[in-house]
């Protein structure tokens, strides 16, 4: 019988299995195209998240958008895989942006990506890209040199970037 800590870890990932374990399903199939694939993209996603449980941070982002990102790495993992044996040629089809399903994991991913940013960075980008102030405006609200605001913003996007490879994103 387990117990401690990896007790609570192996119900922590039951939990997390029955809260997202459909949804991974169903972004795999779509997919990927072939059901018992997206069964093992999906097994091996958990395998990884369990492996890598101590990489999770609640206070970085939600653990639905940490399990997708997971996934979209295995989804392409496997796609080379497939086409590294040309005798079973697979497709990776990514949804089309269009798709709703799609678009909201990226969303989610994207605002994970912003929350691991500094405070003053992440003000600077968010400001700057979602509240469309300029960076004399935005010198001007926070009291600080326009330089100082296209300073942060450049790191802002250069974290931004490095934190979005680290997720699995390919540009």
């Amino acid at each position: 019988m387990v117990s401690g800590p990896e007790a609570a870890d192996t119900e922590g990932l039951r939990h997390a299995y029955l809260a997202y374990g459909g949804e991974l399903l169903g972004y795999a199939r779509r997919s990927l195209g072939e059901p018992q694939l997206a069964e093992e993209a999906v097994q091996e996603t958990f395998a990884r998240a369990w492996r890598f449980r101590e990489s999770f941070n609640r206070d970085l982002g939600a653990l639905r958008g940490w399990l997708f990102a997971i996934e979209r790495r295995v989804l392409i993992d496997l796609a080379q895989q497939r086409s590294a044996r040309p005798t079973q040629p697979i497709e990776l089809e990514p949804a089309a942006p269009e798709d709703e399903i799609e678009r909201a994991m990226m969303g989610w991913q994207v605002e994970e990506a912003i929350r691991r940013l500094r405070p003053e960075h992440r003000h600077v980008l968010v400001k700057t890209y979602f509240g469309q102030y300029s960076g004399k405006e935005l010198a001007k609200e926070l009291g600080i040199p326009e330089g100082t605001v296209r300073s942060r913003l450049f790191y802002a996007l250069r974290s931004l970037r490095l934190t979005m490879d680290e997720m699995g994103w390919e540009w």
